[in-house]
Parts: structure tokens; C-alpha cells; sequence
């Protein structure tokens, strides 16, 4: 039996969805305006492509880069408008043009940084000008650190494959792009043979029974106090708020990367609070029923091993639905724009301190709070009121509007049912909290690899 639900809680849960849905709408019409990561993650996979070729083997480079990767790259700078672009994007372009509208406005248009304006000089010399401004090439400092366009521009002012490709570099560009392309792939093709197995399984009747679902006694206004009114409105709106300020000082003498780091660890510590404390006292009063085998979240730790085989199962099996769910939508209405602001963060990040802040955030805390919240509390409670096909519904989608991105909101919906449907088979929440955080960790990886 669920607890008695006064007439005053009803009429504040009410209040919270209200304000949670304003929020919501606000939030994912806002997402329109946030830039999208895809296009600078495609730009530097074609980067990558360029350098990691002359290392590939032969058999590898249809698979990994394709017949051309000099004009994948200058087909994917051409898509974005000269006056967009960063000035070392414009050099790279009029490196990688021979003739042309494109190479000529390029060449013209202002270059603030003195190095990349001598590059810009060399590439509009006559032939022997051109020569000259080769063998001055390895005087510019900013080349030590851009193999790239050091390449490109060594090759278009008449130099050697033997002069301008670095090997130590194209081997670790090679490697890059091997862990950054196969894994996802490989995890594709497993993953659909485990899908295609599950449903044989599903079709012969031939799987495991499901363990008994276990829900905290809490009515579905308990629910919407914890995800509308903690997680959502004080937790998204109004703790971040008042902690941004004591941020902001805590911070003010820290240098970038690391300062915006430390604002999104601290941030998301604030966004944390209001719903844990909510979930404890609702727990706090629960001390009336008889606890059950595993307590009232199933977090149930043991065995290890079975955890992360299910785990590593569960992301396998939902790789190739987000693949499909991402590829519709963007054939269908494109890229929506909205990434997550992290995802540019710990793509443009160096500085280690920084990054391991991001790591902490995203692949430990994001994990284990989202999973308490929305598969811990919210799903037991929605499949028991209303069955369990209709709570992995209701869960996932709720799940994806709390990342407040119209983009990213079709994989959202898929790794939420995707974890909702292990939580409920396996009747325990730490597999789902490993699985969350394979994903965020590959997702993270991947970042790295290409940053």
C-alpha cells in the first residue's frame, strides 16, 4: 500500500510539474540556439583521417579514410562560411585548395596571429617565393604544435611527402583513429548479434523469468516531488543560481580550462543536493514497512562480475539502437544543434586537473545520481502503478527531457529504455549505474582521442 498523500502534498507536487514543464520547454527551446558539437567532432575526425593515412596499411585505409582524405577535409571546411571559420581553419583550406574562389578570399582575409599571417603570405608567393617560405616553415613555433597544418602547408608550398609527413605523428594519429573509429563499430556489430540472439531468445520464450520487482511504497506525487521539484526545479534552476556567484569567487583567479572545469564539478554537486535530500527524507519515512532483501533501492553490489557482464551486455545491445535512432534523425530533420556545453569542454581541454574534474563528473557522479533518481525511485514506482512496459516508457523519456536537448533527445530516449530494461531484468540498480558509466566513459574517450 502506498503512503497516504495529503491534500498539501498533492497540491505542491501539482505546483513542482507546472514549473518543471515551463522549465522543460524553455530549456529545449533554448537547445535550438546551442551550438552542436557534431560539426567540429567531424571536422577533426577528417584532421585526424588526413594525418593517420601515409601510417595505415594499405587494406585498412577504405575502412578508416577512405579514397581521398585530403578532399573529405577540404569538402567538410567548405560547408562552413570563410567568415565563420578560424583563422588557422582558413590557412588549412587555402592549403588544401589549388585554385579557386575559396583559396583566393581566404589568402585575403585578415590573420591576427603573426605566425599563421606568414604562412598566409608564403601560400600567395610566385613559385620561388613559395620555396623560400617553405624552408622558412620550421621557424614558426605554432607549427611544433599543429602537425596538421604544418602538413597541409608544407605540401602546398612544394614540399615532400618525406620533408612534410611526420611518422611519429601519423602512427599516433593511425592509432587514434583505429581506437576511435573501431571500437564503435566493433560494438555495433556485437551488439546486433546480441539484439538479433535476445529476440530469438524473446521469440522461443526461451528467456529467464524476470526477479520481482521490487518498489519503494511512494505514491507517484512522491515521484513528482523528487524528479519535477528536486531535480528539476531546484535542482537545475535554482542551486546552480545560488551557487554560481560563490563559484565565480571560489574560481576568479583560476585560469581556462580549469576554471570552467571546476564551475561544471561544483555545478553539478549543487544540482545534486535537492533531489538527494529529498529522496533521503522520503526514505527517512519508510522506517515503517519492513525493509526488503537488497533494501529499497536494489543497489545489490554482489556479484561483481555478474554486474559488469550485464553491464557490458546492456551497452552493447543499445549501440547499434542509438546509432539508428541518431542516423533518422539527422535524415530526417538534420542536426538540431543543443550538445551538451561538457562535450566542447573536454574536447578543446588539455590541462589534466581539468579533465579529470570532467572525468570525476561524467563517468562517477552523473552515473551514480541519475541512476538513483530515474531507476532507483522513478521506474519501480511508475511499473508498479502502471506496469512495467508503460514505466520503461514513461522513465526513458523522462530521463531524455532532463538533458534539456532537442538533438540529443532520440539516443536519450534509447539508452533510457535501455537502462530501464536492465534495471528490471536483472532486478538490481548497480548494473545500470556500471552501464551508464561505460557509456559516458567511451563517450569521453572518444572525446579525448579526437581533441
Amino acid at each position: 500500500m502506498r503512503q497516504a498523500t495529503s491534500a498539501g502534498k498533492m497540491a505542491l507536487a501539482a505546483f513542482s510539474l507546472l514549473l518543471a514543464l515551463l522549465i522543460w520547454g524553455r530549456g529545449l527551446q533554448e537547445s535550438f540556439s546551442r551550438p552542436s558539437v557534431v560539426p567540429k567532432l567531424s571536422l577533426r575526425q577528417q584532421e585526424i583521417s588526413l594525418l593517420a593515412t601515409p601510417a595505415l596499411p594499405k587494406s585498412l585505409k577504405p575502412l578508416f579514410v577512405g579514397e581521398s582524405p585530403e578532399n573529405r577535409l577540404r569538402d567538410a571546411l567548405r560547408e562552413i562560411p570563410l567568415e565563420q571559420m578560424q583563422d588557422r581553419e582558413r590557412i588549412v583550406l587555402a592549403s588544401l585548395e589549388t585554385t579557386g574562389e575559396n583559396r583566393r578570399l581566404a589568402l585575403e582575409m585578415p590573420v591576427e596571429d603573426e605566425a599563421l599571417a606568414s604562412i598566409q603570405n608564403a601560400l600567395r608567393g610566385s613559385p620561388g617565393e613559395s620555396l623560400r617560405g617553405l624552408s622558412n616553415l620550421n621557424d614558426l613555433e605554432i607549427l611544433n604544435d599543429d602537425p596538421l597544418l604544418y602538413q597541409v602547408a608544407c605540401l602546398a608550398l612544394g614540399g615532400t611527402e618525406n620533408v612534410c609527413v611526420n611518422s611519429v605523428i601519423s602512427q599516433s594519429m593511425a592509432l587514434r583513429l583505429i581506437i576511435s573509429q573501431g571500437v564503435p563499430i566493433s560494438a555495433i556489430l556485437l551488439g546486433s548479434g546480441l539484439l538479433i540472439r535476445q529476440v530469438w531468445f524473446l521469440l522461443r520464450n526461451a528467456n529467464a523469468p524476470w526477479p520481482q520487482l521490487v518498489s519503494l511504497p511512494l505514491s507517484i506525487f512522491d515521484m513528482v516531488l523528487l524528479v519535477a521539484g528536486g531535480f528539476v526545479v531546484l535542482g537545475e534552476v535554482f542551486f546552480p543560481a545560488f551557487v554560481a556567484p560563490f563559484s565565480e569567487i571560489l574560481t576568479e583567479k583560476i585560469s581556462s580550462p580549469l576554471k570552467e572545469s571546476l564551475r561544471v564539478f561544483i555545478g553539478y554537486i549543487a544540482m545534486t543536493l535537492p533531489p538527494l535530500l529529498i529522496l533521503r527524507q522520503q526514505l527517512h519515512g519508510l522506517k515503517s514497512f519492513e525493509l526488503p532483501d537488497g533494501g529499497w533501492l536494489q543497489w545489490r553490489l554482489r556479484p561483481l562480475g555478474e554486474a559488469f557482464t550485464k553491464a557490458t551486455a546492456g551497452w552493447l545491445m543499445v549501440m547499434p539502437l542509438v546509432f539508428l535512432s541518431s542516423w533518422i534523425m539527422n535524415s530526417l530533420v538534420g542536426d538540431q544543434g543543443g550538445s551538451n556545453p561538457l562535450l566542447e569542454l573536454v574536447l578543446s581541454s588539455q590541462e589534466p586537473l581539468s579533465l579529470l574534474l570532467l572525468l570525476v563528473t561524467t563517468v562517477v557522479f552523473a552515473p551514480l545520481f541519475e541512476e538513483l533518481v530515474f531507476r532507483g525511485a522513478l521506474l519501480p514506482v511508475l511499473a508498479q502503478s502502471y506496469g512495467r512496459s508503460l514505466g520503461v516508457i514513461v522513465s526513458a523519456l523522462i530521463f531524455a527531457l532532463a538533458h534539456l536537448s532537442v538533438g540529443e533527445f532520440p539516443p536519450l530516449v534509447v539508452l533510457g529504455l535501455g537502462l530501464a530494461l536492465l534495471r528490471l531484468s536483472s532486478g538490481r540498480l548497480f548494473p545500470c549505474v556500471l552501464m551508464h558509466s561505460l557509456w559516458n566513459g567511451i563517450t569521453f574517450t572518444n572525446l579525448l582521442l579526437l581533441g
